[in-house]
């Protein structure tokens, strides 16, 4: 290792894990050509890593902000590319970061054309930020964490969908509290003492959630959000429909109708499911499966009735679309439900596509995956996209996400004490 050359990140090693991060090297050779790497584990124990070949400036510097990556993982200025670039050691891995305690911890390193390294420095991206109160939830049948960020709020409260594969994910729902928002993740089945697996779903579990949520004492919002993703997605769209309570629901990357399991409310079954048809599923040569088209079309007549009443909601929809999602085509769901509200009457909607963007829309800055094992296949299935485009649609949606929750659920003033 060098003495002289220096790798600093920027504007500290301890960061949040949406956070960008600004990666810069010095006390190299002029033009000297350089190889960065970043490397991490997920709680899996699986090695995800990333390289990039850079060409130092006349001064011996490389900053990832203005220079472009010649080759590697990624090309281009991309200033978070060792991030989002970083690829399993195994294939058809997805980076697994589920629970909230730990940060995630990115090994960065400069090497020589030769491969001797240079200099290294290390990288922690908390999920957790400061003062964020993480509270697990075991209160009737509810079984979940909850989150409350640090001041006296009052806080827009939100319900967060995350609930199929089993078991808790609580990355997207501790980041949101540190943004400002009181946020319950909660599990529907496959955690601590809930079943392993279901064969029906039950809108009253979600309505206790929500009323529990707004119970917080730092809640301002009279009415709640619901974020959700994948099969979530249609499960927020049938809360929105048949709940009191839901200001704002963001909808990405779901299906306009109820998939997989039959829903119930009240003990009475209000809709049936919508099947998957895994004969359709395409094999490819990664040993990953084509899935885009193994759902049966919600639009056929036998399975109109599966097709979930938005038009019943009374809060407003964020509906998220990725133009390349593999896993079923979630474009045309959207258009599907913009169509229905139109034809209401309603225009309680916004909705984004993007393209070149992949089925798993996270917080931005984790490794983007291209492939992984699908929970119902139960074999890896592509879910779409190109990396660069992917990760610029995290970075643009996560903003979306918090400006549309902050503009549709308003909160009371908070209470002042009246001065004698």
């Amino acid at each position: 290792m060098s003495s002289q050359v220096r790798l600093r990140l920027l504007p500290r090693a301890r960061c949040m894990f949406d956070e960008p991060l600004q990666v810069k090297v010095a006390g190299l050779r002029s033009r000297q050509v350089v190889t960065l790497r970043a490397r991490a584990t997920d709680e899996k124990g699986v090695m995800f890593s990333s390289m990039a070949t850079y060409k130092a400036d006349g001064s011996g510097e490389v900053d990832l902000q203005r220079d472009p990556s010649l080759s590697g993982t990624y090309t281009g200025v991309q200033p978070m590319g060792l991030l989002w670039s970083m690829r399993p050691d195994t294939l058809h891995k997805r980076f697994i970061k589920t629970c909230s305690l730990n940060p995630q911890v990115v090994k960065f390193s400069v090497h020589e054309e030769e491969g001797g390294m240079l200099a290294e420095a290390t990288n922690e991206r908390l999920l957790v930020g400061d003062g964020v109160i993480r509270c697990p939830v075991k209160d009737g049948n509810i079984r979940g964490v909850l989150f409350t960020p640090p001041g006296e709020g009052p806080f827009p409260a939100v319900l967060d969908l995350y609930t199929f594969g089993g078991g808790l994910s609580e990355k997207r729902a501790s980041l949101l509290a540190s943004r400002g928002f009181v946020v319950l993740t909660v599990a529907l089945y496959g955690y601590d003492d809930m079943a392993k697996n279901i064969k029906e779903v039950h809108l009253d579990y979600f309505e206790e959630a929500i009323a529990f949520l707004k119970k917080q004492d730092k809640v301002g919002s009279k009415a709640v959000g619901v974020i959700s993703i994948s099969k979530s997605g249609d499960l927020a769209l049938s809360i929105a429909s048949n709940l009191p309570d839901v200001g704002v629901t963001v909808w990405i990357n779901g299906c306009s109708a109820n998939t997989m399991l039959p829903l119930y409310y009240n003990k009475s079954q209000i809709l049936p499911a919508l099947m998957f048809d895994m004969s359709r599923m395409i094999p490819t040569e990664s040993g990953a499966f084509n899935c885009k088209y193994v759902l049966q079309n919600p639009l056929a007549e036998e399975n109109k009735a599966t097709l979930i009443p938005i038009e019943r909601a009374e809060g407003r929809f964020l509906f998220v679309a990725s133009e390349d999602d593999l896993n079923w085509d979630s474009k045309a769901y959207v258009e599907n439900m913009v169509e229905r509200l139109q034809r209401h009457g309603k225009d309680n909607f916004e909705s984004v596509c993007y393209p070149g963007a992949g089925h798993y829309l996270e917080p931005p800055y984790g490794p983007y995956c291209p492939s992984s094992l699908h929970g119902v296949a139960g074999k890896p299935v592509l879910w779409g996209g190109e990396a660069t485009s992917h990760a610029a649609a995290e970075v643009h949606l996560w903003r979306k996400i918090q400006e549309f929750l902050r503009t549709h659920l308003s909160c009371d003033a908070p209470q002042t004490k009246a001065r004698l």
